[in-house]
């Protein structure tokens, strides 16, 4: 880790192969496939590793005497206070939970400012989870889904038009989802922009960040957005079961506790998490992977590194004729995550499989987008430039 982060910007940082060869030393790779698929979950450092295996150790030696007695009462509030520092809202505005997914599916189930033949509002590039959550709100409540396909090529402009357009034909518009980053094509919705759209048109916003969160710099209660979910096992360096949900303060009477939970105060957001026991041990690493996180440089250089490997390997497949990328080039509409796909192939899925029995590539296919099926590409933590390198030959080669 660097002992300067004030000595170099963000974009210094991502070509500093020295540092990146010293980051990635910290981590346990699996000899095998190169992973070009980081976005499912993010790996831990092998000192995060060893925090949550001596924390597992712990508690399975205490039990519930150290989690009665300790872990409920305070440790647990010293953690959440870290994450709120880290994501710099207040405490109380914040719960943990298992992931994003659950998050995001609590805020629209409980959401309720909805009446009888009001509208929803979802895109194509939704995640499945939310687009299958906002729909169950169409049969238990009795309100209109409405879904929009984004615009391809996305523009900055076409995005907000397409926005602007659902605003404007849908006036019982009430409540919408909106993706961050896009699992499928890794496109960066601006999501300040769209918010302050809504709000004039007096639609609510649930965010999806769970690609977000750590690879894009942003400032939470900047983004214009009341509830949102979000992961801390992709880009922050947990491990799995632990994401969070937020609420602004303001609004949290618009969210109901979770199945009338009361374990909690009805002003208390921790009442909008689902109950059950959590993952003790991953939440007590927490502290660990907070502290790696920031030391690394946080979001400001870890987002620029992905960039950085992403341009790599997008610019000169830009020029190759049977290769279409799909994300823009705009750095407002952009991330590590970026998804293309082979132009004179119909199974992309095929394609998939022969980048990794030809090149040793492990990428994923994603359909679900009216652009239609593609490749996912995202490079990690541990992706060296001699890898993209790799990425762009197979790219080159396969395309002809």
């Amino acid at each position: 880790m660097p002992t300067d982060q004030h000595a170099a910007t963000a974009l210094d940082c991502a070509r500093d192969e020295a540092f990146w060869q010293r980051v990635a030393s910290r981590y346990e790779v699996e000899p095998g496939p190169i992973n070009l698929e980081n976005g499912y979950f993010g790996r831990m450092t092998r000192t995060v590793v060893e925090e949550y295996q001596h924390r597992i150790a712990a508690i399975n030696r205490s039990s519930s005497v150290y989690v009665r007695h300790q872990f409920d009462q305070v440790d647990s509030v010293l953690i959440r206070d870290q994450l709120a520092a880290m994501v710099q809202v207040p405490a109380h505005e914040i719960a943990i939970t298992r992931c994003a997914s659950e998050s995001l599916q609590s805020l629209i189930r409980n959401y309720n400012a909805l009446q009888p033949g009001d509208q929803v509002l979802i895109s194509d590039l939704d995640y499945i989870s939310v687009q299958s959550a906002m729909r169950w709100l169409a049969k238990s409540r009795g309100v209109e889904v409405i879904e929009i396909q984004h615009p391809h090529p996305a523009t900055y402009e076409n995005l907000l038009d397409s926005y602007r357009t659902a605003f404007e034909s849908h006036p019982r518009l009430k409540l919408m989802a909106l993706t961050h980053v896009t699992h499928r094509t890794g496109l960066v919705m601006p999501v300040q922009a769209i918010a302050s759209w809504a709000k004039t048109h007096r639609i609510d916003v649930i965010l999806d960040g769970a690609h977000a969160l750590g690879q894009l710099d942003f400032k939470l209660d900047e983004l214009g957005v009341a509830f949102a979910g979000f992961n801390l096992q992709k880009w922050i360096g947990a491990p799995l079961s632990l994401g969070f949900i937020y609420i602004a303060q303001e609004r949290l009477t618009d969210i109901d506790p979770d199945m009338g939970d009361s374990r909690f105060a009805i002003d208390d957001i921790r009442s909008r998490a689902p109950y059950g026991t959590p993952n003790i041990p991953a939440l007590m690493t927490l502290p660990r992977v907070f502290e790696e996180h920031l030391a690394m440089g946080g979001a400001a250089v870890k987002g620029a590194r992905l960039n950085y490997l992403r341009d790599l390997w997008v610019k000169p497949a830009r020029e190759l004729s049977g290769i279409e990328i799909l994300t823009p080039d705009d750095p407002r509409l952009y991330c590590g995550i970026t998804s293309f796909r082979f132009t004179r192939q119909a199974d992309q899925q095929r394609m998939v499989e022969r980048l990794l029995e030809e090149y040793n590539l492990f990428t994923v296919a994603r359909d679900g987008a009216t652009c239609g099926p593609c490749i996912r590409i995202t490079p990690g933590f541990t992706t060296s430039v001699a890898e993209i390198k790799t990425l762009v030959r197979a790219l080159r080669e396969l395309s002809q």
